[in-house]
């Protein structure tokens, strides 16, 4: 067998001769013809051919064969074997072993150690997490009750609602402020009078139900003239309203009655008189709204108008000068004020109500 240099084996079978001494020649001629005919088997270089010599259509082997007789020893992986390329420290722990599928695996924390064998950890999350939100809530819980300024904070923010969801709609305030430890009854049931006490009584207290009731005021004169006059007509309304309407004596009630105020010669003022009464604490208030000038000539036509056998003439006027002034000036009856004035006739009586409520506060609070 001879190697040539295009990387391919030929074999080449020669015929053995007796004589070998004196063949030299002829074995030298043989080997030469030999040669020659093995290398006309080859194809050219660079040129394809289909059919091929028979070696060339044998596949080249897919591994070397092994020429070793008996296998080395196999060492048995330790039972938690390093990965590779990393550095090994000391006093370090390094776990591979992986859970399998459907295992529980339990957190390695020490508050574990102390609850007792078979306790599922699952269940003890929920009852931490709402430990500890309770926790957080009763601390915000008290934070606000006992700082006193995030209980402000609060307070704004829900009057600055209220004042809102008000103002939108003024008939809410009755239901968002009704209620408490309060209740006060009007001696009447006009819209003018109830509504400013209500707000009153609501905005001192917090929460207060005010309430109006009608009242027969035919002893009561039309237009009281003097102080006098003008608290006892309050006087008699609110002994109406607590007889006819039959009124505990621990609800107390309100009376709100307008009258004029001679202060000079032929210098006439129109005012009004809130009366509180609470018959249980044995609380007599009154305060007095904001005076507005009324001129001398209206009241002269009052007198003027008013009989000689008036039975009420010694306490006032047979006619109302509420009347008299919105006939003069050509607007409602409850709208004279604020047309004289820019006040009307309703801020007046939430001024002198606030005070009375405030008053009324100070007062039970001390007894």
């Amino acid at each position: 067998m001879t190697d040539e240099s295009n990387g391919e084996s030929t074999f080449e079978f020669v015929d053995k001769r007796d004589d070998l001494s004196g063949g030299g020649d002829n074995v030298r001629s043989d080997s030469t013809s030999s040669l020659s005919s093995s290398a006309s088997l080859l194809p050219p270089l660079g040129i394809s051919t289909s059919t091929g010599s028979l070696l060339s259509n044998i596949a080249p082997p897919s591994a070397l064969p092994s020429f070793v007789a008996t296998p080395a020893p196999v060492v048995a992986p330790p039972s938690d074997p390093v990965p590779p390329n990393v550095p090994i420290e000391a006093n370090v722990i390094v776990q591979t072993k992986q859970p399998q599928q459907g295992q529980q695996v339990l957190p390695s924390t020490s508050a574990s150690s102390d609850a007792p064998e078979g306790t599922p950890v699952q269940e003890s999350l929920p009852q931490e997490l709402g430990t500890v939100s309770g926790a957080l809530f009763s601390w915000v819980k008290d934070t606000v009750v006992n700082n006193s300024m995030l209980s402000k904070v609060a307070e704004k923010a829900k009057s600055s609602v209220n004042s809102m969801i008000t103002t939108l709609d003024p008939q809410m305030r009755e239901f968002i402020y009704s209620g408490g430890d309060v209740e006060v009854v009007v001696a009447s049931n006009k819209e003018i009078k109830v509504s400013p006490v209500r707000e009153a009584f609501q905005g001192v207290f917090g929460k207060a139900t005010v309430s109006g009731v009608a009242v027969d005021t035919s002893a009561v004169p039309k237009t009281p003239v003097g102080f006098d006059a003008g608290v006892a007509a309050a006087e008699m309304r609110i002994k109406y309203a607590r007889n006819a309407h039959e009124i505990p004596q621990e609800v107390p009630i309100v009376g709100v009655q307008s009258f004029l105020l001679e202060v000079g010669q032929d210098k006439w003022y129109e005012l009004g008189v809130i009366l509180l009464e609470d018959q249980k604490n044995k609380v007599n208030l009154q305060t007095f709204t904001q005076m507005t000038p009324v001129p001398s000539q209206i009241v002269t036509a009052a007198k003027e108008a008013t009989p000689g056998d008036y039975p009420l003439r010694s306490l006032g006027l047979a006619v109302h000068i509420g009347a008299s002034m919105a006939t003069n000036l050509q607007v409602g009856y409850n709208e004279w004020h604020h047309a004289l004035t820019g006040v009307s006739r309703r801020d007046t009586i939430l001024l002198a109500a606030q005070s009375l409520a405030g008053l009324y506060k100070n007062t039970i609070t001390s007894v």
